[in-house]
This record gives structure tokens, C-alpha cells and sequence, in this order.
């Protein structure tokens, strides 16, 4: 039972210490006339993920959302959050700490940042933005084949 409790202890651990809008911000240039319906919009959204150590094993970690809409050139909305979350990682080897925190934290940032987004476009007089499930593996493995992982979150 001992060696059990043991592994346990040493296991891997992701804690949310708190999480929080950083900030928000939603553009509706076009209103009122950009709410009348008159076809799809092509909407763009963009993603990132950025994180930085407060102390040791604690990270703020800032997942950014930016999304636009467009028809016929001209802009129906555009919002921007900025969503993070702070994050105690314990028994984490150093060498995984950034996919750990690049990837994990971002993951569960994501449905909160999601709903944000949802009800600020929504609120703006527009149907809610579900943006998809995003692949923060994906996300975080192209962004290393442009910039390979410093070390930033190093304690």
C-alpha cells in the first residue's frame, strides 16, 4: 500500500489556481445596418497560447482568441479575449514542462474562452461564434516547428 501512495505522490499534477477574462474587447463598426441578414459572412479566427512562471511551479497561462467577420468586404464584428489562467504543475520533469503547460492548461482554458466568445457575439446582436474543438497538440507542434521552446517557463 505504501508503494502505491508513493507513485501517487510522484504522479504528474495540473492544478487551477484561478482563471480570469485579461481582457475583452468586441467591435460592431456596421450596426445597425450590419444586422440585417443578407447571406454567410467568412469568418476568420485565430488562436494562441502564451505562458509565463510566477513562481516556482505556478504559471499564468493566457489563451488568445481573435475572430473576425466579414461580408462583402466590410467588417460585421470582430472580438478579442485574452483568457488565462494560473496553474500549479508539480512532479512535472523539466523537460516536458512546456508541452505540459503549452498543451494541458490551454485545453482546459478553452470551453470557458469558448463560451465568452459565444455569448459577446451573440450579445452584439449576431448568433453566437461556436468556434470548434481546437487540437492544442496540433497548435502547439506547429508553433515549435516555427519557434522551438525556450526556456521561459523554467523556475
Amino acid at each position: 500500500m505504501a508503494d502505491t501512495d508513493t507513485a501517487a505522490a510522484s504522479m504528474p499534477t495540473l492544478q487551477v489556481l484561478t482563471q480570469y477574462t485579461k481582457d475583452l474587447s468586441f467591435e460592431n463598426p456596421g450596426a445597425p445596418e450590419s444586422l440585417q441578414p443578407a447571406g454567410q459572412p467568412q469568418i476568420g479566427i485565430q488562436i494562441g497560447v502564451n505562458a509565463r512562471p510566477i513562481r516556482d511551479g505556478d504559471f499564468e497561462v493566457e489563451l488568445k482568441i481573435e475572430a473576425k467577420a466579414e461580408r462583402g468586404g466590410k467588417t460585421l464584428f470582430a472580438v478579442e479575449l485574452a483568457y488565462a489562467g494560473v496553474f500549479r504543475a508539480q512532479n512535472v520533469a523539466q523537460e516536458t514542462m512546456h508541452p505540459f503547460i503549452m498543451i494541458e492548461c490551454p485545453r482546459m482554458l478553452f470551453p470557458f474562452a469558448r463560451q465568452i466568445v459565444a455569448d459577446t457575439v451573440r450579445n452584439g446582436g449576431f448568433p453566437p461564434l461556436m468556434i470548434d474543438p481546437v487540437d492544442f497538440v496540433t497548435l502547439y507542434r506547429e508553433r515549435m516547428a516555427k519557434t522551438p521552446p525556450s526556456n521561459v517557463l523554467a523556475s
